[in-house]
Parts: C-alpha cells; structure tokens; sequence
C-alpha cells in the first residue's frame, strides 16, 4: 500500500474510533498519524528497515506497527474488525454536510439511527431536533442534504469519468474492428458534472465492438445488448452508451451526440433554412434531385451549414452558433497559456507539502512564477496564519527567492477571511506587505442574499484585494452554494478592478463557467487557481482551463496567462 493510501486508512480508522466512542487520545493518535505520514519527506520503507519510524514525528509503537503492515501487505486486521463492529450505513450516513462522528454517534446511540431512511424518518418525526447540541435548524439542514445527495447520485464529477473514458477510449481503440472511438455527451461539453457517458464507435463490425464493452472489467450491470447500441452500468453508478455506425456517418453522430438540446435543435433549424434535414445520422436534402453534403470530419458538418467549428465546449445553444456565423468566436484560452497560479496552501495551514516542495512542483509545471496563500488567522480549523507567522512566511520566501535555488518566482501572499461584516481578517497594513492577496468566505454561510452580497462587495472594495476566492462557496454533489447576487459581486469587481477566481478544484469550479461570458466583457480578469493543497493538486488547473474555456474566455482574459512582468504591473497598480 502506498503513502496516499495509508494515510486514507489512518484517517478512516480515526472516524471509526470516534464513532465507537474510543478514547480521544486514541483517535488523535491516528488523525496525528495521518498528518505526520502526509508530511513525511523521508522514505518510508527506509525508516521500516531502520526500525526509525517509531518516535518519528510522534509515532508510537502501536502505530508504527500498524503502518508497517499496512505498507508490507496492505491490510490491517484492526481495521476489518473495527468496520464489522458498527453499522454500515453511519459511514453514509458522515457525508451529509454538517455531521461529523460525534453528532452521527449521538443519532446512533440515542435514536437507534443506523442509516439514511431511518434518519430521513427521524428528521420528518421531529425527534432528531428534540436531542441536545441539534435543534430545528440542523434537523432541517440535514434533511436538504439527504435530498441533496439522492440528487447527487444520479450524477459524477468529470474529473471523476475521466478515468474511465481514458481507459474505455483506450480499449475500443485497440480493437481492429474500429476505425474510430470517441466520447461525446456532456463529458466532451466538459460540463462540471457528469450524468453517464457516451461512446461512438465508426465499424463496419460493430458484434466484437459490443460483446468487448459488455464484457469489460469494472461492469456491475449489462443493461442493454444490442447490434448497434449497448448500454452497461459500471460499479461507481455510472451509465455508459456505446454506440456503432458508419464511418460515413461517424461524424454526424458526434456531433449530435455531443451538442445539448438547445444547441441540436438550433442547429437542425438552420439546415431547415437551407433546405436539408439533419439527424445524428447525417444531413438529408429535402429536394429528391439534390445532393446532401457529407462530412470527413466535423469541420464539415459545420461548413455544410455555413459555420465555422465550434469547440464542443461552447455548444450549449447559448449564442455560439450565431458566433460561428459571423467568425465571432473566440480563440479559447488552453492550458498551455497558463505562466502560474495564486491560491495554493502549504504545511503553514493546511496545506500537505512544505514551501519548497511546492515551489519544486510548481517549477515541474513549467511555471514562470506562483504564490503562496494559507489561510488566515480566523480559518482556525485550517491552522490559519496570525500576523507574526504571517510576517516569517513572507521573509522565508523572499529567502527562497534570493537563494535561487529554483526559478520559478514565489509571490507571497494569503487566502484572507472575508468575515461576517465584510471586513478583512488583516488590517491594511498587513495586506500591504504581500503580492497576492486573494480573500474569500469561510464561515458564516448562512447569511439571507443582501447581506452575502453587500459583504462580498464591501470586501472587493479594498483596494488591498487583488482576487475574490470560490464565489459561491459550492461543493459540487456536496454542497449548494450559499446566496449571493453573483451579477451584482461581478459588477463591483468591474468597477474596482478586481480579478475573480475561477477555483479548478473538481469539487469547486467556482464561479460557475455559465457567469464568465458576461463577467469577461465587462472586464473582469479571470485567475484559474487549483487551491492545491498538495503538489499534484497543480494539476486542477487542467479541469480549470476547460471550464474557463466553457466560459468563452480568451487567453487575454486569464490574469495567470499574463508573464511575470506584466503580472506585477497588474498586482501593484
């Protein structure tokens, strides 16, 4: 087993205590554990045979054991007994937003609560919000995030598919009996989430192209096997279509099966308009005498209608049509545009890489410059950053800058509290003294939409404040993002000049690429940040850029896309 994954089973092993009632030193032990192997920049098989690993960073016996074994045979005996010993659904019962292992022990133990029905049942009787430390409020929190995740099922993060489609493309392509194999749907849309995936194939056999996607590895479920199309349910949930044409009718079914319902539709409209039907199967001249173009690729399903291709990102049926028509469309930023990025955390908070690991990472990246900004001193939770650490995290930078050690350029910076009034959770003076400051909301969520919104704005009319941080506060397929008036936040940041981040955690994607179009002309520079909390969390930027292209945004519309010079030009103004 590797590092990653032991420090998954620690973590899992610490809310398994928890929930039994262990002792708390105990369940710190193994929380403790997890952050100390996370941090580990020694090798850890090195300390196994050195017998170092005790004592290291706090680890005691008991635990070393525990970590040897699981690192030699990638089981723990420990853990089997202690997941047989309680009830299987409170495992489900812990990803409701707002119940952590004590108040799950408390339904457990007092309410005889063992998974979600049961739950969902206590909360519609009343009983959940009669036991101490709950409350009508939780009760009724609880029972939205109970239909939020029935919702939430039906659908998947597109960072998530993407593995999936890799290998599924990878396979089909391997095949002899295809000629081409791509995905389409709302995964090649990039959409933030995915509801099941489609594949098109271009086969004269299509039989071995079935009977090979039906039987492939990781299938809980065949639920349709036909000649040309065959639908299978994988053990994640998710739904997947395959299906088989002509090659001549290849790309005619990728765009169809790409393109959402506005953009179809639009789009069999203007061929209506020049006298052809158009299907997934290729376009049909209403005139018998008349020849319908046909199309080698899909540039030519666009030309045929007297469009220039539109990137599959933009068919939404939201003007892009109208765009390609008058050559209107925008040359879309890529991920090869982007110089660095500004919301990145380290050891300081909660980060789980020190600085120098991360500028090691980010210079790996090929990155002209990034910045730094932990949490500040209100994200207590995050191990946020008072005034004094603050001030040494800037001089251990300028240090790491001056030894040049690396050459990619670290900028100082902070990820500051938005606090409940609007304020800043640094005065002035302090905020003067970095190169970034980007601020966002932590607490205080609940806030009706005039006050979200007069609070976000008063913070970007300080002119200390260079990015607005995760908009919205959304955690896709977790948690609905908190109200706020987003055209008027994008109206302030015009007015001020202020950047908005475009966070590429997977989870994130905030703000919401649907915004970006408007927020872009009127001016608003967009910064794709992977709010990395480890090194390959960099990597986020890549799901960034696609929603960033999702959003019509140009590379002149990305603040990371500018070179350094520039970029300092544009922070010190």
């Amino acid at each position: 087993m590797d590092n990653h994954a032991i420090v998954e089973t620690l973590e899992e092993i610490a809310t398994l205590l928890e929930l039994s009632g262990e002792n708390p030193f105990k369940v710190r032990a193994y929380a403790n554990g997890a952050r100390a192997l996370e941090t580990l920049t020694e090798d850890l098989d090195t300390l196994i045979a050195q017998g170092k690993l005790k004592g290291h960073q706090g680890i005691g016996q008991g635990l070393a054991d525990a970590i040897t074994q699981l690192r030699q045979e990638g089981k723990l005996a420990f853990l089997e007994e202690l997941r047989a010993s309680l009830p299987p659904g409170l495992m489900e019962i812990l990803k409701i937003p707002g119940l952590g292992p004590k108040k799950v022990r408390a339904l457990w133990q007092l309410l005889e609560i063992t998974d979600l029905a049961k739950l969902t049942e206590a909360c519609e009787s009343g009983r959940v919000a009669e036991l101490k430390g709950f409350g009508a409020k939780t009760q009724a929190n609880i029972l939205d995030g109970i239909k939020n995740r029935e919702a939430y099922g039906r659908r998947h993060l597109w960072i998530a598919v993407e593995p999936i489609v890799t290998e599924v493309l990878a396979g089909l392509r391997a095949l002899p009996e295809v000629e081409r194999a791509e995905a389409a749907g709302s995964f090649r849309r990039a959409r933030e989430t995915v509801g099941d995936l489609d594949f098109l194939v271009a086969s004269e056999k299509p039989g071995p192209v079935m009977s090979w996607f039906v039987a492939q590895a990781g299938i809980q479920e065949v639920t349709a096997h036909g000649e040309t199309k065959s639908s299978v349910r994988f053990t994640s949930g998710l739904q997947a279509d395959l299906r088989v044409v002509p090659a001549e009718q290849f790309f005619f079914a990728l765009h169809h099966f790409t393109g959402s319902k506005d953009h179809n539709v639009q789009m069999r409209h203007r061929a209506l308009g020049r006298g052809l039907s158009m299907s997934e199967w290729g376009l049909t001249a209403k005139d018998p005498s008349a020849k319908a173009p046909g199309a080698k690729n899909e540039e030519e399903v666009f030309k045929a209608l007297g469009l220039k291709w539109i990137p599959p990102e933009l068919r939404e049926g939201q003007g892009e049509i109208e765009a390609a028509e008058h050559n209107a469309l925008p040359e879309l930023i890529t991920y090869e545009d982007l110089r660095g990025c500004f919301h990145n955390h380290t050891l300081a908070s909660d980060g789980r890489a020190s600085l120098e690991q991360m500028t090691a990472a980010a210079e790996a990246m090929g990155w002209e410059y990034f910045s730094i900004a932990d949490h500040s001193k209100s994200s207590a939770y995050a191990n946020g950053l008072d005034e004094v650490r603050l001030r040494a995290q800037i001089k251990e930078i300028k240090a790491l800058n001056d030894s040049k050690l690396f050459k990619v350029h670290v900028l100082t910076g902070s990820e500051v509290d938005i606090l409940k009034d609007g304020s800043l959770d640094y005065d002035d003076a302090m905020l003067a003294q970095l190169d970034v400051v980007v601020a966002s909301v932590h607490a205080s969520m609940s806030l009706d939409e005039d006050a979200m919104t007069a609070r976000i704005i008063r913070a970007l009319e300080n002119p200390r404040v260079h990015i607005l941080g995760h908009l919205t506060g959304r955690l896709l397929l977790e948690r609905e993002s908190y109200k706020v008036n987003i055209a008027k936040v994008v109206d302030c940041a015009a007015a001020n000049g202020k950047c908005i981040e475009l966070n590429a955690n997977p989870k994130r994607l905030d703000m919401d690429w649907s915004h970006w179009r408007r927020a872009a002309e009127k001016g608003v520079l967009c910064a794709i940040n992977p709010d990395a909390h480890r090194t390959e969390q960099f990597g986020f930027v890549r799901t960034g850029t696609l929603q960033a292209r999702k959003g019509w945004l140009s590379k002149a519309q990305v603040l990371n896309a500018k070179p350094l010079k520039e970029l300092l030009s544009w922070l010190r103004r």
